[in-house]
């Protein structure tokens, strides 16, 4: 080795001896060491170069990712997707630009994929302070759009996969404006995830100009090839709404954060966690109206479980239930009918904050 890589050898070898040293005291420790030691037994196996590539490469788009969002995790993202080709004259780049505006002036911020099209549009509305770019290396290289170029909120995936981690993982709701195959594979991506409960519960609008059908198109198509013959459920469709009017598209995002803030899974219990608590007339009332998802027992108030305490959710009130984890859009019809409980006295000042 040359003096340079002893220099990093030697590095290494001192960081890795302090962190296993370290591990029984650190925070996460458990993760560290199970993440390392997936490293280590990798190192002992006969894998090929190109398999150290894609895991070093990785790790990279992970690392650069952890970074720039760990300053902004309390404050919810919309995530825009839509087409790299329609041209700043057209109504659905205005309808991007405006929305994105919109959402930011709201304290929301807007992450799009960095490219041009709906995706400048997004950044150009909400602006570079209140907007992130998650851009992706590609031979023909897509370089940044201008409202977006050298800001530290701009990320340069190597993998696509990578990359639309980060665009689900960080967003709390999605907006999809027309595009071609990107868009499509977005959208059916998006709605895969949350009709597995793999992402999500979040609102996702599908976004016309005035008076065009590309979402109502693509809507009777699912109904007829997908729904009518059983290959998804009819209550999937709760897991959408398309509109043409941006009013409509704000009051989606901002009514779903209403009462509903997150839930989670503490092994088999699914715990959502709320604005305000429910009046026991309102969970008698969903026990009623939505015990076919239910595996065992009832939807309860509930106190913050002991693997819940010290996240920044403890002191909110809950209810929880034995989910069926197979009907999600049920779940999503649930969340709607909590949101429009009568007897939950406020609706949420701040929907952008989590």
């Amino acid at each position: 080795m040359n003096d340079r890589a002893d220099r990093i050898y030697d590095s290494l070898s001192h960081d890795l001896k302090v962190i296993v040293e370290e591990l029984p005291d650190r925070q996460h420790g458990k993760y560290i060491q199970r993440a390392l030691g997936v490293i280590a037994r990798l190192a002992q196996d006969n894998i090929d170069t190109l398999d150290w590539k894609i895991l070093s490469a990785s790790l990279l788009d992970l690392e650069r990712g952890f970074k720039v969002f760990y300053p902004y995790r309390h404050v919810r993202k919309i995530t825009i997707f839509g087409s790299a080709r329609v041209a700043p004259e057209t109504p659905e780049y205005q309808m991007a630009v405006e929305f994105a505006s919109h959402v930011s002036q709201q304290g929301f911020m807007v992450m799009t994929g960095a490219g041009g099209g709906i995706m400048q549009a997004g950044n150009e509305g909400a602006g570079a302070a209140n907007s992130f770019g998650l851009n992706i290396e590609l031979p023909f290289e897509q370089g940044a759009n201008q409202y977006i170029e050298g800001d530290p909120k701009l990320l340069n995936f190597r993998y696509f996969f990578t990359r639309k981690l980060f665009m689900l993982r960080e967003s709390d709701a999605i907006a999809l404006f027309p595009g071609g195959f990107g868009t499509h594979d977005e959208a059916l991506e998006c709605l895969t995830l949350c009709q597995t409960g793999r992402y999500g519960p979040v609102p996702m609008i599908l976004i016309n100009p005035p008076g065009g059908t590309y979402w109502q198109d693509w809507d009777a198509y699912i109904r007829k090839h997908l729904v009518e013959p059983g290959l998804v459920s009819p209550e999937d469709s709760s897991l959408y709404k398309i509109t043409d009017n941006l009013e409509v598209a704000y009051e989606t995002i901002n009514h779903f954060y209403r009462v509903y803030h997150s839930s989670r899974y503490i092994q088999d219990l699914c715990v959502i966690r709320l604005q305000t608590e429910l009046c026991d007339p309102d969970v008698d009332r969903l026990n009623t109206e939505f015990k076919d998802i239910l595996i065992k027992g009832k939807i309860e108030k509930c106190q913050t479980l002991p693997e819940e305490m010290g996240d920044e959710t403890e002191k909110l009130p809950r209810i929880s239930l034995y989910f069926n984890q197979r009907d999600f859009g049920r779940l999503y019809q649930m969340i709607d009918t909590i949101n429009h409980m009568e007897s939950c006295a406020i609706a949420v000042e701040h929907p952008e904050i989590k």
